[in-house]
Parts: C-alpha cells; structure tokens; sequence
C-alpha cells in the first residue's frame, strides 16, 4: 500500500479493530490501564459522579476503568466492533458507549473532562486539518472549568528510533508502518498504520487555538502516566488543559 492514508472517511483503523477483535487487550501498553486511570483521576480533579468523555476510547478501557470508581462516562469510537466489546463488559456501570466519528461530535458544555488518551480518535486522522477541528470538538464538550486529557505520538521519538519499514513524512507528521497482528485465535495479519506524531509546542498551539489555557505537557509512557517533562526518549506527550 501507498505511504499516504486513506482518506479519513474510511476509517482505515476499523478492518484492524475488527481482525483483532478481544486480543486487543493483550497487547503489553494495554497492562497499564489501571496506572493511566489513577493518574487521570489525580490529574483532571475527578470526583463520583462527575461526567467524563472519552473519545476514541476503543474497547473502553479507560472508561470502564473510571465508571467503576463511580464517574459517569461516555464512550465514543469509530470502531463497532471495539464498541461492541465495550459495552460487553459494562453491566450495571455508569458508562455508555457510542459508535460514533469523534470529527463529528456535537457535544456542548455537558462534560467535566474529555480524555483522548493511546492516540484515540485523534492521532489517527491522517495528518489533516481535520484534526484542528477535533481539538475544537474537545473543548466545545467541555463545561467552563473542564479539563482535557490528550496523548499523542511523539515526533522527536519517532524520528530518533525509526525502525526499519518505517517512513516518518516530515510534512505532515505522519509516521506510516507495517505491522503483524494477531486475533484471538493466534491468526496473523499484516496492517498498514499510520500514526500521527507531535511536539509539545504543536500541542500547546492546538489547545490555544481551540481556547484552552494549558497547563502542562508530560512525557509518558503506556502504564508511566508521570508529570515528567517531555523527552526525546519518552514515546508520548500528554497534553493538560483547561475551559477557562
């Protein structure tokens, strides 16, 4: 396949979500689940009761993590197959999930928090201005008070441990990969991914554009969610802002 993604309409990620289906969840940056929720909890001021969304949020593992501390969470994502393992495993939480395109949400003033964690929804929208609009969207949900939580792939990372097969496009921030995944019954499938990666700075500018006061970027990791300062050797930024 070409280095250039679909177009985002396709939703190149959902042929992956539905191959890969439950053995999703075994993929190592999935163990830290519970670490990343602890610290979004800490980090956005979360308490019971409070509403949350989390857009991209794949088979739910952020939400379900907080609706079972007692916060009311929705679940948005592209994929029906990872929405439709989600909502499997919600039972009596308080917790929906959506399947929905997070380039379309309508949300206004209705959430405490918007998270957008492991790229969900967000780094993986091409590189196109889309994903200016998305910030928007992310915002626009929050109450005045809010508080967003977005990760993104890191460029200085990726640019510093490009591995062979891979191609990173300077112009649009778009590293593009092939990669080997298998289903839950042990099947194997090559994919074509492409991510896109940014800097702190870049980050700043988005929330700023979309009318946020940021209050900080981290370097992380999956399952070393950490105040850090970004790094050339930590895989991840973790963007804090603020609704005035």
């Amino acid at each position: 396949m070409s280095d250039t993604p679909p177009v985002p309409a396709e939703h190149w990620f959902n042929p992956l979500a539905a191959f890969v289906g439950r053995a999703y969840l075994r993929n190592a940056f999935t163990k830290g689940t519970a670490q990343e929720v602890e610290f979004l909890v800490d980090v956005l001021r979360l308490e019971t009761g409070m509403r949350v969304l989390d857009a991209g949020c794949g088979p739910g593992r952020h939400a379900l993590g907080l609706a079972r501390r007692g916060i009311e969470v929705v679940g948005v994502d592209a994929s029906p197959d990872f929405i439709a393992l989600a909502r499997g495993e919600a039972a009596s939480l308080p917790v929906e999930f959506v399947e929905a395109d997070v380039r379309e949400l309508s949300f206004v003033d209705e959430f405490d928090a918007v998270i957008c964690v492991c790229q969900g929804g967000f780094g993986l929208l091409g590189g196109n201005e889309g994903e200016l609009d998305v910030v928007d969207r992310f915002a626009a949900a929050l109450r005045p008070g809010g508080r967003l939580a977005l990760s993104a792939f890191s460029s200085y990372f990726v640019v510093r441990y490009l591995e062979p097969g891979e191609t990173f496009e300077a112009d649009t921030g778009v590293n593009h990969e092939k990669a080997v995944v298998r289903d839950s019954d042990g099947a194997e499938r090559a994919f074509d991914l492409w991510t896109t990666c940014y800097t702190p700075r870049e980050l700043r500018l988005l929330a700023t554009r979309a009318g946020l006061v940021v209050e900080g970027v981290f370097g992380v990791a999956p399952g070393r969610y950490t105040r850090a300062r970004p790094s050339i050797d930590v895989p991840e930024h973790l963007l804090l802002a603020r609704r005035p």
